[in-house]
């Protein structure tokens, strides 16, 4: 893209931008406006004394406003400290006006689940214009063409919506993209970007359990307990526990979905409960099943190394 003489290196004229921006311009859904009693996400651009005016991010950035009567059902002692510039916040439809353009909307009859659902839809729907965006950059399209041709029928049955149909790609793209009008090079870099932003990445649980058992060959009954909770494994969730200090222990796994990870966990659990009370053991949940973080992973993985290291000091002491 060239430049104009007097500007400087690395920018681009005005007329450029406009043009760039008419390029990637374009709303996520296939209709212009949404419907009453819809709730969408909006940016606050502006306050003043009727209200907030805001941007409805979905529908590229057609204003909208939020009347001061429709903000909160409380009665509002300071407008700034209930909504502020630059935040986003979730809206429910009122009215639409086609003619000129502009939406109202209220805040104070959005619920609870309204917010868990539209920020679910708006997650998907930005995953999925980030990549149409950049495939419009990388080919030079238009994003609105680009959406029209592949982006919002994929949004039609059989699929539930088009995030869901790039996920399904990563495995089955001609299932997928078969009766699209799509040439092979923008498929091409459309199956590379999905594949890069939208692969599912594994996710580490653990849970901290505490195993006894005082009976004789009670070490037995432990190990045998653990290999059982161990022998729940399957090849998409393994499950491996490890010892930490006796009588505490670790139970990991790596899983695509978080709920069959815990799930997976929970039941290994369950069997060890079961094998060590049969002996006259007990099993006691320190910690439940969670996603671990990196930095818990980073403890984890140095306090194992102490303990190997405490382990190798202790059997060399012994054959001294």
């Amino acid at each position: 893209m060239a430049t104009s003489a007097s500007s400087p290196p690395g920018t681009i004229s005005a007329t450029e931008k406009a043009e760039r921006d008419e390029q990637l311009s374009c709303r996520f859904y296939e209709q212009e406006y949404p419907e009453v009693d819809e709730c969408v996400i909006v940016l606050v651009k502006n306050i003043a004394d009727m209200g907030a005016y805001v941007e409805l991010i979905e529908y590229n950035n057609i204003e909208g406003m939020i009347l001061l009567s429709e903000l909160s059902r409380r009665r509002i002692r300071s407008i700034n400290k209930l909504i502020r510039v630059g935040k986003m916040e979730v809206a429910m439809v009122m009215r639409v006006d086609k003619e000129k353009g502009y939406i109202d909307l209220s805040r104070r009859r959005v619920t609870p689940e309204d917010v868990v659902k539209c920020d679910e839809r708006y997650s998907k729907g930005k995953a999925v214009n980030s990549i149409m965006r950049n495939i419009a950059e990388t080919t030079g399209q238009k994003l609105l063409t680009l959406n029209e041709k592949i982006a919002w029928p994929l949004a039609k049955a059989p699929f539930k919506s088009t995030h869901e149909a790039f996920r399904m790609s990563i495995s089955d793209p001609d299932s997928v993209f078969g009766n699209l009008d799509i040439d092979e090079s923008t498929l091409k870099k459309l199956l590379t970007v999905i594949r890069r932003k939208l692969t599912p990445q594994p996710i580490r649980i653990r849970a901290d359990i505490e195993v006894t058992c005082f009976a004789e060959e009670g070490i037995d009954a432990i190990r045998e307990a653990l290999l059982a909770g161990e022998a729940t494994s399957t090849k998409e969730v393994p499950i491996k526990i490890k010892l930490i200090a006796p009588p505490l222990y670790v139970m990991l796994t790596t899983a695509l979905e978080k709920n069959s990870g815990i799930e997976a966990v929970n039941q290994a659990i369950e069997v060890v409960k079961k094998s060590i009370a049969e002996r006259s053991g007990r099993l006691e949940v320190k910690v439940e099943p969670r996603v671990t973080s990196q930095q818990e992973e980073h403890a984890l993985k140095t306090l194992m190394e102490r303990m190997e290291l405490d382990q190798e000091k202790f059997e060399n002491e012994d054959e001294d």
